[in-house]
């Protein structure tokens, strides 16, 4: 049993008609998505038609030196990923993408999401004799998809059978020798864009990513949808058996996403703004200021403020040094990292009622920390709103948004 819930990582790959810096595009991609995994990252690419991947354990400003970027700089394509482990202890067998090299075939994939029947299939393996290096979901996409090109030497059938035979969450890019190919799954459950930089074509978790690299956002990939582009840049869309409603997982929008990103149409930041002003229609309380948990906090605060009519004032300084404590791979090091993370500033709270607002509670270790640390700088009363479920009413702003939000409030 893992002493995390299984939340998200970041996936990336970009293809180009004639070689570009893939690598350092891919790179800095991969900064952008950092906030969706801080315990290793990798680069896959191609040269002269032989699979070469760096990864390592720790930030990608770590992993990839300027020597190995310039050495690598003109490719065709590549892939890229940062891993917050979900299934898999968080060592270097399990960083991402995985790489398989067959007489049929060589691929790397780096994949977002839980197969739910994962342990069932890796036990058929395992006993049909096939060994694994690793413990965590990918490496069994890789075989699957393998497994099927040596029955029909047809890489996209290959990976909508693999695709149709597993069930879960999942947002995948793969990347061969002379295509890269995107998929999503049945629900949409985890976001995948796709993008355009020049002649290149990109796929990216979020759009935030684009952004980075100064790439047009194109669309969407769709649930259930394939799309694999060739070394020209054509792209041609497939769909996945049994397809499903969309929905994606309310996380993405409350705390995983970067504010900037624009998942399936909504912005994340209308839609944190949105959640603020619902909070208060549901729980109207008085106080002298609203103040937000940096950073996925801030926005639901101001939506608080914006409804309320109360300042919002900032309560703590963050160091922006310090990762995200939510995707820390154990419980010692996520409240260390509240504690060096977060400061309060007195001259704000001393003697004030303060509404805070967090963006969830997961394991309550920041909720708990954090108002303790307000009260220790004087705080009077500390009213705390958290955001812990979000329905698709309150990305849209529909009516009635107030009874959809679960919201805690805690006064200490």
């Amino acid at each position: 049993m893992y002493d995390k819930l299984h939340e998200e990582c970041g996936v990336f790959g970009i293809i180009s008609p004639k070689p570009v810096q893939t690598v350092p595009l891919t790179a800095t991609a991969l900064l952008a998505l950092q906030h969706r995994g801080q315990e290793s990252a990798g680069i896959a690419t191609f040269v002269d038609g032989t699979l070469k991947c760096k990864k390592g354990m720790g930030l990608v400003s770590e992993i990839f030196s300027h020597d190995y970027l310039n050495f690598v700089a003109n490719t065709k394509i590549a892939v890229g990923h940062v891993r917050y482990s979900t299934t898999g202890s968080c060592n270097i067998e399990n960083a991402q993408p995985i790489e398989t090299v067959h007489s049929k075939v060589s691929l790397a994939l780096a994949h977002n999401g839980n197969l739910t029947n994962s342990a069932q299939i890796r036990r058929e393996l395992v006993q049909s004799g096939m060994v694994m290096h690793t413990s965590n979901d990918t490496e069994i996409l890789n075989i699957l998809i393998v497994r099927n090109i040596i029955k029909t030497n047809d890489l996209e059938k290959a990976i909508i059978d693999a695709m149709n035979f597993v069930e879960g969450a999942f947002s995948i890019v793969i990347a061969t020798k002379d295509k890269l190919i995107a998929v999503r799954d049945r629900n949409g459950f985890r976001p995948l864009c796709i993008g355009k930089l020049g002649e290149s074509v990109v796929f990216a978790s979020e759009s935030c990513a684009l952004d980075a690299l100064g790439a047009e956002f194109v669309r969407d990939v769709k649930p259930s949808e394939l799309v694999s582009c060739d070394i020209k840049g054509n792209m041609t869309s497939y769909m996945l058996d049994r397809a499903s409603q969309s929905g994606l997982c309310s996380f993405e929008f409350i705390y995983f996403a970067r504010p900037d990103s624009v998942i399936d149409g909504i912005s994340v930041y209308d839609a944190r703004v949105k959640m603020g002003r619902a909070l208060y229609r549901q729980k109207p309380t008085e106080a002298d200021y609203v103040c937000g948990v940096p950073d996925s906090g801030l926005q639901a605060a101001m939506g608080y403020s914006l409804e309320s009519g109360i300042p919002m004032a900032p309560a703590f300084v963050k160091n922006k040094y310090v990762g995200r404590s939510f995707i820390l791979p154990d419980q010692l090091s996520r409240e260390l990292a509240v504690n060096t993370k977060l400061n309060p500033i007195k001259a704000t709270v001393e003697g004030k009622r303060i509404i805070l607002i967090d963006d969830s509670i997961v394991r309550s270790t920041t909720s708990t920390r954090i108002i303790k640390m307000l009260r220790r700088a004087g705080a009077k009363e500390v009213c705390a709103s958290v955001r812990r479920r979000l329905s698709t009413n309150v990305i849209s702003a529909s009516t009635s948004t107030a009874e959809k939000i679960s919201l805690q409030t805690i006064t200490m």
